[in-house]
């Protein structure tokens, strides 16, 4: 459909392959019946929420990002962008109030993304960054204009309220750096 953003098929195929990758399972071309499955039809609402918005679809995008969150109980804003190859093994509480969230990210239930303090207006300088490769175990939160680098890594239930380095592993409340790509 042309008239929608360019590129969603693409953005699908790729969290198809490395989801595929990830599961330990042989390489296939996704089937539409895929959309289906568990561990992907999340993504799939995720990305249709983000091509109506930027479409100018907005109300659609909603009702998407709606249907996402009574379903599979995520919280993502329909203008939220999100580079290719998407995991989110296990959906319940995850909550995405990003500026932006790069290529191959993997994301595990009860994660937060978003500002300190409530933000009505969506102030894209108030939220994180979550750049390529980031990996956000199980319960972390990640508050306020911070930069996660790419290839970190957030341990189960850190409170990270300040810039990650790239490769770096931090973990405990507030965050600390546990050990760092040399």
């Amino acid at each position: 459909m042309s008239y929608l953003e360019p590129g969603v098929r693409a953005l699908l195929d790729a969290d198809w392959q490395r989801l595929m990758i990830a599961m330990g399972k042989p390489s296939r071309n996704r089937k539409w019946t895929d959309a289906f499955s568990p561990r992907f039809a999340h993504i799939v609402l995720i990305r249709w929420a983000h091509a109506f918005h930027s479409a100018g679809w907005r109300r659609l995008g909603k009702l998407t990002s709606l249907l996402n969150f009574g379903l599979f109980g995520m919280e993502i804003p329909s203008s939220l962008k999100i580079g290719p190859g998407l995991i989110i093994p296990h959906t319940n509480g995850i909550i995405l109030g990003a500026a932006r969230i790069g290529a191959n990210v993997t994301i595990y239930q009860q994660v937060t993304l978003g500002a300190k303090m409530a933000d009505w207006d969506y102030d894209l300088a108030q939220r994180p960054v979550v750049e390529d490769g980031a990996t956000i175990a199980a319960g972390a939160k990640v508050l306020g204009p911070v930069v996660l680098g790419s290839r970190c890594v957030v341990g189960a239930n850190a409170v990270v309220v300040s810039d990650v380095n790239p490769g770096a592993v931090v973990g405990g409340v507030p965050a600390r750096v546990l050990s760092s790509e040399r």
